[in-house]
């Protein structure tokens, strides 16, 4: 019987994407067979740990139809023959009509592809972001005939026109997404919005134990700083030239130094703001670094700082995992009510949220955390409670095991690792 479940991703392995090596290696270990399929090949040079321990094969699509033009034709080619292409090619002539990109002509063309190398025991064709990978297992879906479903985050949803949301939501058989406000915008473009579940991702608490943080004494008063910490791509939905210039109307006698970790196309941009605004001695930009070297910045830091916005092009976070795996350590967080967050920071209960963009507001919020280590402490404790009692991935996961099974695809054998209950 077949039972491979098809996972079309937009990139393979990412560092920014944790979530998903998360989500993969859960299903995994409750007995799903994956075959992961990837519309780019990989551009990090360092990988998650959690990816050695994926199992599934990993296959990539052309990234650039004219740079593999005969495994193109021989997708054309085959997916002819089949009875789904004319439907198919349909559905892609109506999406060129209203988006007429390079970016729409190559999403069929890897559909093409996907569709004549798919695995004979393929069952069901899983999307993980609702635009570009969604666009390729809808056309591949339509000229094989097979049921499919998506995961929608945040960028994919926010920047994708209704009309295509509102179609895909028709076409598929069900959808999850990541945050309350997610949720409720794609039910309200849904025919049938019982289609659209709400599944936080959580995170694996066992790579993320209980760290015994000892109580800060640092105040910004002493010779010793105050440790800041932000993890996040260098891109304009973080929000980053903001919190660099909130720094710079600390008060001068402020003892403190921030670290960024993360790469993005920014980052240059905002070293030079760092300079310009004499922050040399108190930042540093780290680059993109592997999981562990995270962990353990957030358990040398005293307080991590996420100021995200609502990018130009309606580019915005979902629910931060960085955010979570921050409390879960035990650190206080400043953030913005931007989606999700909201779901996780309770402002002056696990944390202080700040307007988007407001420089003076986040300074007094890292004025006032930088110099109160008790309130940092108070917020920690809080934050990591909540974390531990409703972000666990090992309870998130059993959500999506249900929808799978209940879609007719059984895993081959449960695992310790996910429990399903009766």
């Amino acid at each position: 019987m077949n039972q491979t479940i098809a996972v079309v991703l937009k990139g393979y392995p990412r560092l920014s994407e944790s979530f998903i090596a998360q989500e993969l290696l859960a299903l995994e270990r409750a007995g799903f067979r994956l075959n992961l399929i990837s519309l780019r090949h990989p551009t990090d040079k360092a990988r998650h740990p959690i990816h050695a321990e994926i199992e599934a094969p990993v296959s990539y699509l052309p990234e650039y139809l004219h740079e593999e033009p005969a495994r193109v034709f021989k997708g054309l080619t085959s997916s002819v023959r089949r009875p789904g292409f004319m439907r198919a090619f349909r559905l892609f002539l109506k999406d060129l009509a209203r988006d007429p990109t390079r970016n729409r002509v190559r999403r069929f063309g890897q559909a093409l592809v996907m569709a004549r190398e798919l695995a004979p025991d393929t069952a069901w064709i899983y999307a993980h972001f609702i635009h570009t990978p969604c666009s390729v297992a809808r056309y591949c879906c339509a000229i094989v005939g097979l049921d499919w479903s998506c995961s929608a985050h945040a960028k994919d949803i926010w920047t994708s026109p209704d009309w295509e949301l509102s179609e895909k939501l028709a076409d598929m058989r069900w959808c999850v997404t990541c945050t309350a406000v997610g949720h409720r915008h794609l039910q309200s473009l849904a025919e049938d919005p019982s289609r659209v579940r709400l599944v936080y991702h959580g995170i694996d608490l066992n790579r993320f134990p209980a760290f015994e943080r000892p109580a800060s004494t640092r105040d910004g008063t002493g010779n010793e700083p105050v440790r800041i910490l932000t993890v996040g791509r260098a891109v304009e939905k973080k929000g980053l030239d903001t919190l660099i210039a909130a720094l710079a109307r600390l008060p001068k006698d402020l003892n403190w130094r921030w670290t960024h970790i993360g790469g993005g196309v920014l980052k240059d941009k905002l070293a030079k703001q760092i300079r310009e605004l004499g922050l040399e001695n108190h930042a540093e930009m780290l680059g993109a670094k592997p999981q562990e070297f995270i962990l353990l910045a957030c358990r040398e830091s005293d307080l991590f700082v996420l100021p995200s916005r609502i990018a130009s092009d309606g580019d915005r976070d979902g629910l931060p995992n960085v955010l979570i795996e921050a409390q879960s350590q035990g650190l206080a967080c400043i953030s913005t009510p931007v989606s999700g967050i909201v779901e996780l920071v309770e402002d002056g209960e696990t944390g202080l949220l700040t307007p988007p963009d407001d420089i003076d507001r986040l300074r007094d919020a890292l004025e006032k955390l930088i110099s109160n280590p008790g309130l940092r402490d108070e917020f920690a404790r809080k934050g990591e409670q909540k974390v531990r009692t409703r972000f666990d991935h090992s309870s998130t996961t059993r959500d999506l095991v249900k929808l799978f099974e209940e879609s007719g695809i059984q895993p081959l054998q449960h695992s310790h690792a996910v429990t399903v209950d009766a």
